[in-house]
């Protein structure tokens, strides 16, 4: 029925499709599109352990030396350690994007 309504009608069908096309290249531009998403800057962490050390004894001998090596390094952010009393070590490294 609606078939053959525009098969009488070629100019209304070519019209309407028309005003279809444009109103909907309109409302593709106003659509609401994050242009830059949130992205979180990659990091690398390093852990390690020394069985037996007091935290003191892991900044001295593990610690500084790794982060004496790791400070500026290209593109880095931040950097952020932490030593624990049972030996254990954890340096997270934060480097800017791209």
């Amino acid at each position: 029925m609606i078939s053959k309504f525009f098969i009488e009608h070629p100019v209304l069908a070519n019209v309407l499709a028309i005003v279809l096309v444009l109103i909907g290249t309109i409302c593709l531009f106003k659509l609401p599109v994050a242009q830059y998403p949130n992205i979180v800057p990659p990091t690398v962490q390093v852990s390690t352990r020394y069985p037996g050390a007091s935290a003191q004894t892991v900044i001295d001998t593990v610690a500084l030396p790794i982060e004496l090596q790791v400070n500026g390094v290209q593109n880095m952010i931040y950097m952020e350690s932490t030593s624990a009393y049972d030996g254990t070590y954890n340096l997270t490294v934060s480097f800017e994007i791209g």
